[in-house]
């Protein structure tokens, strides 16, 4: 094990007695020896990380990217998932389970968990919740539990058959496990590709619908009310959605939601290119939407903060727009890209709530303490640093990102991460 020494960074731990206090900090043998605001005695062989504004806090987890291991190793693995996560400033994230095969039982979850043993980023699998993601029978939830999963959600394939969804809604909460539902309404999104709107229209693209999502978002709000069973909303996208969680919530509903980084910055204006990199789901919305998706972050109406890392082949986005793939890279560029779109909207304090101890509170996983005697899981980060974000220089295996040569401020500077 590395020792280490973190010159004068300011810790971001709202309850740590060391919150907001500029301090050194001291790892030896996978744990934080010491924290004081000068380490004048150190090991001589110790990893000194030094800079301009730095800030450490818990190490942060993403809760959606998709590692497309097994079966589409070509796009993204384990390994270089871990490591473009690394990069982007996480010590955790959770894995979905729609790849070929998809993570539908006991053997699938332990593949991931024993593959990723060796990582410096904590892999966590999500289960898919039906066999083969294909909404007709339930997978093995309960083997998937004992096995590693944290949670189970059929990803963008979200369960349309209402008395499916509440059986394994109810089966999950028996062994306190999670659904996560991600709103889209296939039928009423009728193979839409980008925002409906004026812009879609102006286009000649065909449109999604808001109501894509709102309906069935509605319908999962209302199940998990009947049942008094908490649910997960993934990739709020909507003005309306944000409303529809935020009054749940005040009714007592046991829901908590979260929101995909990109959808805070940008808005379907910016697809009057045809810039297949901007085609995900859900698709960016217009201003309005933007503006009551952090809205919805300063009141707590939305939880968490994810990347949605969606990696692409060249074959799968440098084709015509209606025919390219959804999705696009996030790992690397998550911390700039939420600065950017925040705009100091929220704190620092209030963003590692919603990427590093929300995701964990959220999921019943253990939350790492920034404190003398702890395993060392933290983030090093700096809000102000400058810096150019190219592929070449990336560690995820694909390219599909709009963001390859664009200037950013804020920067994940590094990570320590022992269990």
């Amino acid at each position: 094990m590395k020792n280490i020494l973190i010159k004068q960074a300011c810790i971001i731990n709202k309850n740590s007695k060391h919150h907001q206090q500029i301090v050194d900090v001291l790892i030896t043998s996978g744990s934080i020896a010491k924290i004081n605001k000068n380490i004048s005695e150190f090991p001589s062989d110790s990893i000194i990380i030094a800079g301009t504004d730095l800030h450490a806090s818990v190490g942060w987890m993403d809760i959606r990217s998709n590692l497309n291991d097994p079966g589409n190793e070509h796009k993204e693995d384990l390994h270089s998932g871990a490591a473009a996560a690394q990069k982007g400033g996480f010590t955790a994230i959770a894995c979905m389970g729609t790849t070929n095969p998809a993570l539908h039982s006991k053997s699938q979850i332990e593949y991931i968990v024993n593959k990723s043993k060796s990582l410096p980023v904590k892999i966590y699998p999500i289960g898919t919740v039906t066999n083969k993601a294909e909404g007709i029978d339930l997978a093995e939830l309960y083997d998937m539990s004992m096995s590693g999963a944290i949670a189970f959600s059929d990803n963008k394939n979200p369960i349309a058959n209402p008395e499916l969804l509440q059986r394994a809604m109810q089966y999950a909460n028996a062994f306190n496990k999670k659904l996560i539902q991600i709103p889209f309404d296939k039928k009423i999104a009728n193979d839409g590709k980008v925002n409906e709107g004026i812009v879609s229209t102006s286009l000649g693209l065909k449109g999604i619908p808001a109501i894509a999502e709102e309906l069935m978002l509605q319908r999962d709000l209302m199940l998990a009310a009947h049942h008094q069973i908490p649910i997960h909303i993934g990739g709020v996208s909507t003005a309306a959605s944000v409303e529809i969680i935020r009054q749940a919530k005040q009714k007592g509903i046991k829901v908590t939601c979260d929101v995909h980084a990109i959808n805070l910055l940008l808005t379907d204006e910016v697809l009057d290119g045809f810039d297949t990199n901007y085609k995900i789901l859900p698709p960016l919305r217009t201003q309005r939407d933007v503006d009551a998706l952090i809205a919805g972050l300063k009141d707590g109406s939305i939880d968490v903060i994810c990347t949605d890392h969606t990696p692409q082949d060249n074959e799968s986005k440098v084709t015509e727009f209606d025919s390219a793939a959804f999705g696009m890279t996030g790992l690397e560029t998550f911390f700039p890209v939420i600065l950017k779109a925040l705009n100091g909207a929220l704190s620092i304090t209030e963003i590692i709530e919603k990427i590093a101890i929300n995701p964990r509170i959220i999921f019943d996983l253990q939350l790492p303490q920034l404190e003398e005697n702890q395993s060392a899981n933290l983030t090093i980060f700096s809000p102000s640093e400058k810096w150019t974000y190219e592929t070449s220089k990336g560690a995820s295996k694909s390219h599909n990102t709009p963001f390859n040569g664009v200037a950013f401020t804020g920067k994940a500077i590094a990570t320590v991460y022992y269990e």
